[in-house]
């Protein structure tokens, strides 16, 4: 007798069959609404859904499970939050919340849904990616050694950005944090790497300025804006961020070099913490900054330089947070600073006295260091912080004042200069090349007579002498040689030829 059981059914039409079922039966879970409050929602009646997931309400409606009580459900708007009332019936999708990617967001603008709001037409997109993704593990990650140039003297040089890196900009309000963005968003126009810029808790005339700037300087077409505006619902402004970092990954598993943006991530925690005392958690600081942590942390954690497993990609983060009084030992800070790679601290004080950027180099710092510097930027700029430091502790010391010798008034002249040669206007950032050529004069100290109130004027006029008469200097610096004595040579007789024309008016053509 044959013992064997013949199936009418393969195992493909089986598992099939299975996951049918199981859709069918979440579709049927059905609750309904038992709270409307202002963002929120609670529900009872779907206790098998999970966090992230988006739910149906009504006929229009659509919520996203935030979190959990005993007995009920706590849900965020996603949209028709109008048409929704007690009583009404909320039914699960057994869905995470998804957003579009692909290259069709590229000079685009989206709500954190991924819906466009530029009137450009609809998106075009079979691509979807979940907003919740947990972040790549640590043997996923390669160590961070590919510059990611700002386009700023200040922070090429001596707080260096990789492409992989997590970079914190902290300051004050109106001290030139989002400037510091734009100005690196535009540099990459010449580049490969895709931007996104998320922009959370915004005033509509802040966007357009944004706008306008990256199309002046043809950089919105390889930029994708994520926008949460300031009258937005707060579950979009808490959304946005997530909605932002989801479309980063997919390009990076294509293999792209990716620059997002967070402008700013204090807005980020005020829509959290507004959420969270409109579903009565625990507002008190044993709650709120540890939850507060957890968000950015799993934000930021998805930010790297990524192996070929993952598409031999990079997400290179530059999240912002507004201080107040400039005290960046406050919690929100801190928190931040303990998971990125290094902070840029903008200072009031710098600001106003015109230093712009007003960027502290003593508070600032960058985890990477010299691993993401070019070997010509690394050589022109290896004693420049330690110069910048002597020169603020000596003038300090002078303000008190007393007679000074002759070596101490030279490290004042080398600073003020310093100082004034990293002053840069605001959308208009350098080359590396560019910035190398003087920095490179600066060392080889071709710099000391000529008057602080023209440096700017050498500077630019110098750039333009080596593009017009020696344009392969541009070269033999991109190919960054090791003791390229060569170049070296060429680069400083350079200098002293258009120093000469210079400084002598009658042969300025």
């Amino acid at each position: 007798m044959n013992n064997k059981v013949t199936s009418l059914f393969s195992e493909s039409e089986i598992s099939k069959t299975l996951k049918n079922s199981a859709r069918t039966a979440i579709l049927h879970e059905k609750g309904e609404i038992i709270y409307v409050g202002v963002s929120v929602l609670e529900a009872r009646g779907i206790d098998n859904s999970f966090i992230g997931e988006v739910v149906c309400v009504g006929d229009t409606s659509r919520a996203y499970v935030f979190g959990f009580r005993e007995e009920t459900v706590q849900l965020i708007f996603l949209e028709g939050k109008e048409q929704i009332r007690v009583g009404d019936p909320v039914f699960r999708t057994g869905q995470a919340l998804k957003v579009p990617v692909g290259r069709s967001l590229l000079g685009r603008i989206v709500n954190p849904m991924g819906l466009p709001i530029d009137g450009k037409g609809t998106l075009i997109s079979s691509q979807y990616r979940h907003v919740e993704n947990p972040a790549p593990s640590v043997i996923q990650r390669k160590p961070v050694t590919t510059p990611m140039h700002t386009g700023i003297k200040t922070i090429d040089s001596m707080i260096p950005i990789g492409k992989g890196q997590r970079e914190l900009v902290v300051g004050d309000r109106q001290t030139g944090k989002s400037s510091i963005l734009i100005d690196t968003i535009i540099n990459q126009v010449k580049s490969d790497v895709i931007c996104v810029y998320v922009a959370i808790s915004q005033r509509s005339s802040s966007i357009a300025s944004i706008i306008e700037l990256l199309q002046l300087h043809g950089a919105f077409e390889h930029t994708i804006l994520v926008v949460s505006l300031a009258e937005d619902p707060t579950s979009l402004r808490y959304l946005a961020p997530f909605s932002g970092v989801a479309i980063a990954e997919h390009f990076a598993e294509q293999g792209k070099d990716v620059l997002i943006v967070y402008d700013d991530l204090s807005k980020h925690a005020d829509s959290y913490r507004e959420l969270s005392l409109l579903l009565q958690r625990p507002p008190a600081r044993e709650a709120y900054p540890s939850d507060v942590f957890y968000l950015h942390s799993r934000l930021l954690e998805r930010a790297g330089n990524f192996t070929e497993a993952l598409g031999g990609g990079s997400i290179t983060a530059l999240p912002v947070i507004e201080t107040q009084g400039g005290d960046i030992s406050q919690y929100i800070p801190t928190n931040i600073i303990s998971i990125t790679d290094g902070q840029i601290y903008l200072e009031k004080e710098l600001f106003n006295s015109g230093v712009r950027p007003a960027i502290n180099v003593g508070l600032s710092v960058s985890r990477i260091g010299g691993s993401a510097q070019t070997r010509w930027t690394r050589k022109v700029s290896g004693s420049l912080r330690l110069e910048l430091s002597q020169y603020n502790d000596l003038k300090s010391f002078t303000e008190f004042g007393g007679d000074l010798d002759k070596e101490t008034l030279f490290r004042l002249k080398r600073g003020e200069l310093l100082v004034e040669l990293m002053k840069q206007k605001n959308n208009s950032p350098l080359s590396i090349e560019s910035q190398v050529m003087m920095l490179f004069a600066y060392s080889k100290h071709l710099l000391d007579d000529i008057p602080l109130d023209r440096i700017h004027e050498f500077e630019l006029g110098f750039l333009r002498y080596v593009e017009k008469n020696v344009p392969q200097l541009y070269t033999l610096i991109f190919l960054d040689k090791p003791e390229d004595k060569v170049t070296a040579q060429k680069l400083e007789q350079s200098l002293l030829e258009f120093k000469q024309m210079f400084l002598d008016k009658d042969k300025i053509e």
